[in-house]
């Protein structure tokens, strides 16, 4: 009797060990296994851009590192105009699709880039079979049909797009870009109206890079004006976010995002990456050897390996602009990646050909660096 009473106590006890295990598993599970957009879920989405080996499953570890991290989706390059529609009329949406695709079956907010830019758009958008300017009234007319196409193809899929990208420059001049040239500075009208009439529902932004110059800023603040003075419907203006170790500070930063915020703006940081290299030097003379220890001095991070001191420099201003980013939160919609991992920046190549960049949360294993760690953490504060 005294023995079944003991291995029923030892079997009590044990049960309850187990229960007790159990029960804490959830929570420190939870806590181990905390993501970057459940951190994030319910102050603004977290996004990231798509390349093409990831949009095709190729890069089937990238692809794990979305479905995983993000909520949003951007496509890097197919949506361009010179993707999608290399030659007049005739549209390739091979990769357009499944992008759309992937971010309906994942339940993400998906963003189209770009409608209207004038890098990496066709030769052929702004010349007539002789290779002349087209004319204001073809002009026009090339951007509605292309505009009505793509945008009219996932009419109730994409939530966002950008409309316009990069149209004012750093002092807040029009870029004398061809569709400037031939069509006037209307041109950034006329393509929020095409946006909206062939998706009445859909978010339309206005998307620059130095967003946070004064002059640029002002004049954005002013196209805000003016298209709401014209009855044009503009939801957003995208912040890219291509920063440095040095510039900008985040007072000049934030200053912007409150800037259009105030004209009724929803603020995104739509291509945020931060180079943790040095910037070149225009100091740099004709003597090679000099020019050789200048080369090395740019790219000091070849085998992969950043200097912890260096590494917690970048970690902190990260995190310091995603404290900036809820602290605005109530205005700030999205804040994209440009890029799942280091191996995919367009920074290895930008400014300086060949170069190791690290200015992304992954690096090259698509292992979530130690800032990713910290933003978590910072959600909790």
């Amino acid at each position: 009797m005294n023995t079944m009473k003991k291995i029923f106590q030892l079997s009590k006890f044990f049960a309850l060990v187990m229960f007790a295990t159990s029960a804490c598993s959830p929570a420190q599970k939870n806590q181990s296994e905390m993501t970057l957009k459940d951190a994030l879920a319910g102050k603004f989405y977290i996004g990231t851009a798509l390349n093409a080996n990831q949009i095709t499953g190729r890069d089937s570890a990238g692809i794990k590192v979305v479905k995983e991290q993000f909520s949003a989706i951007v496509p890097e390059n197919c949506m361009k105009s010179a993707e999608i529609q290399p030659r007049e009329g005739e549209f390739d949406f091979t990769l357009a699709d499944p992008f759309v695709d992937f971010g309906e079956q994942n339940g993400m907010f998906i963003t189209g880039h770009c409608l209207i830019w004038h890098s990496q758009a066709p030769r052929w958008f702004f010349t007539d079979a002789e290779g002349n300017d087209v004319s204001r009234k073809v002009m026009i007319d090339r951007m509605k049909n292309h505009i009505y196409t793509v945008v009219g193809r996932y009419k109730g899929k994409i939530k966002g797009w950008d409309v316009v990208n990069e149209a004012i420059m750093e002092d807040g001049s029009m870029r004398n870009s061809k569709f400037y040239q031939i069509v006037g500075e209307d041109f950034i009208k006329l393509a929020f109206q095409f946006a909206h009439e062939a998706d009445p529902d859909a978010e339309l932004y206005y998307n620059d890079y130095n967003e946070w110059y004064p002059g640029k800023r002002d004049a954005i603040v002013q196209m805000i004006r003016s298209l709401k003075a014209d009855g044009i419907r503009i939801d957003g203006i995208g912040m890219q976010g291509h920063v440095g170790m040095d510039s900008p500070s985040l007072e000049d930063y934030e200053a912007a995002m409150v800037a259009y915020a105030n004209e009724g703006m929803k603020v995104m940081v739509t291509e945020l990456d931060m180079s943790i290299l040095p910037n070149r030097r225009r100091d740099v003379g004709a003597d090679i050897s000099t020019n050789i220890e200048y080369e090395k001095e740019l790219n000091p991070y070849t085998d992969g390996v950043v200097p912890q001191e260096k590494q917690d420099e970048w970690d902190a201003r990260m995190v310091d602009f995603f404290r900036l980013f809820l602290k605005h939160s109530d205005n700030v919609s999205r804040v994209t990646l440009w890029g799942v991992s280091d191996g995919d920046s367009w920074k290895n190549n930008f400014p300086v050909r060949g170069r190791t960049d690290y200015p992304l949360l992954f690096d090259r294993n698509y292992q979530p660096k130690t800032a990713v760690a910290k933003i978590i953490e910072l959600t909790k504060e």
